[in-house]
């Protein structure tokens, strides 16, 4: 067997693994797509990941905002008898954060899990891949080294039966040097691959880690918080039927308030209703009014807190006491503790409906209407507005009064739509 004749056979051999010209283009075609749809998937990925982490950790960052102000805005004089229920609605109310931070890293953490868990198989792929790469590479430089004499390359030129053949043959060489280079390529850049997910994963363990010593340190504290829960329950328990006193007698008052302020915004209801002729539940309203309501609805979910500091310590909605858990309690609103002389804003403009007294207390509400929606500022100690006024976005109505007892300055927010009351947490902008 001459060597022009074995060298002629050794390509024909690859041609025939190549399946010719387009053989060659689509096995390095599909090369490149894999290693560009590997990279893609990293990316998309890592990406999601990032965006997610990030989001966990701004909501982390609200949360040890709000148990700051917490700190801050604690019952001063939690020794006093009269305190102990206010106290113990701080401490509970701590506990609930704290649990919510646990929980967000505890989602954090399985993400990083997760993201790990991506990583190894990935690698594992990878790795294996790599392996069949190798061996393929292999084969291939063996066949080049054994038929590298350039003699041979002309030869088999040379012995071609026409000028087509001889080009088509040249075709054929250059593919399978383009072939060979390509497979180098590959494997080098999943290597790269490899060093880089490795990496990935000694990082994200790392953060794993840190996150684990947070959560540690966030039980730490919750557990702290539960035995001074603790302690103080066994106190309140001592006077219990005292306390439920109390706070049905607040709870009956509040509604009584909130009853009150509802049929005051009905009464409204019926003049206008009066004035154009009509019979309805609702707001007849002007083309300006009108457009006021279609502009409020346009910022749902983008309102201002209606006050500048401060967290949302009671909810809309009923439910069971804070404290006293067989005392059912209801709040057409949101209530915000807030720091001592601060004031409150309207969340959207409008024009001063009323300013009601609230005849136990002596303190002031003021109703603002936006078109057919009318908001709340209750428990204030001074206003700083007249019925019928016309404001603007956070403009400053009142002072929101401070109890003498607690030491608590809370605000009392209400959102209505015609006389219905509305949950503030769908319209409100919260970070």
């Amino acid at each position: 067997m001459t060597e022009n004749y074995v060298f002629r056979l050794r390509y024909l051999v690859v041609i025939k693994r190549l399946n010719y010209n387009t053989m060659t283009d689509r096995i390095q075609n599909s090369a490149y797509i894999r290693l560009v749809l590997l990279v893609v998937s990293l990316f998309v990925f890592t990406t999601g990941f990032s965006q997610n982490k990030q989001e966990l950790e701004a909501k982390r960052k609200v949360l040890k905002s709000e148990i700051a102000q917490i700190n801050k805005l604690l019952t001063k004089t939690s020794k006093k008898e009269k305190n102990l229920l206010s106290h113990l609605g701080d401490i509970n109310k701590k506990i609930e954060v704290r649990q919510k931070i646990i929980n967000l890293i505890n989602d954090e953490s399985k993400a990083y899990s997760n993201e790990i868990k991506e990583n190894n198989s990935e690698i594992s792929s990878i790795e294996t891949e790599l392996k069949k790469l190798k061996v393929a590479y292999a084969k291939t430089v063996v066949r080049s080294y054994k038929s590298k004499n350039n003699n041979s390359k002309l030869l088999f030129l040379l012995s071609s039966s026409s000028f087509l053949q001889a080009y088509k043959r040249m075709q054929y060489m250059k593919q399978y040097a383009s072939f060979r280079k390509n497979q180098a390529v590959e494997i080098t850049t999943k290597k790269a691959l490899l060093i880089q997910l490795n990496d990935s994963i000694l990082l994200k363990k790392s953060a794993k880690d840190s996150l684990v010593n947070a959560r540690i340190q966030e039980r730490k504290i919750v557990d702290n918080e539960k035995a001074k829960q603790q302690k103080l329950i066994k106190k309140i328990k001592k006077k219990s039927n005292k306390y439920k006193r109390e706070i049905r007698k607040k709870e009956k008052q509040n509604r009584a308030f909130e009853k009150k302020l509802e049929n005051l915004i009905r009464g409204v209801i019926t003049k206008s209703n009066k004035k154009s002729g009509k019979s309805t539940k609702q707001f007849v309203l002007t083309a300006e009014a009108k457009k006021l309501a279609q502009n409020f609805v346009a910022n749902k979910g983008k309102l201002p807190a209606p006050v500048e500091k401060g967290y949302v310590s009671r909810y809309f909605g009923q439910g069971k006491h804070d404290v006293m858990k067989k005392i059912d309690v209801k709040s057409t609103g949101w209530h915000y503790t807030t720091p001592k002389n601060s004031k409150a804003r309207a969340v959207f403009k409008g024009s001063v409906l009323g300013i009601v007294v609230d005849k136990n207390t002596k303190l002031k509400t003021v109703l603002i209407v936006h078109g057919n929606y009318v908001t709340s500022y209750r428990n204030l100690e001074k206003v700083t507005v007249s019925k019928g006024d016309k404001v603007e976005t956070k403009q400053i109505v009142g002072t929101i009064h401070t109890n003498n007892t607690t030491g608590k300055t809370i605000l009392k927010f209400g959102l209505w739509k015609n006389a219905k009351p509305q949950n503030p947490r769908k319209w409100l902008f919260r970070k």
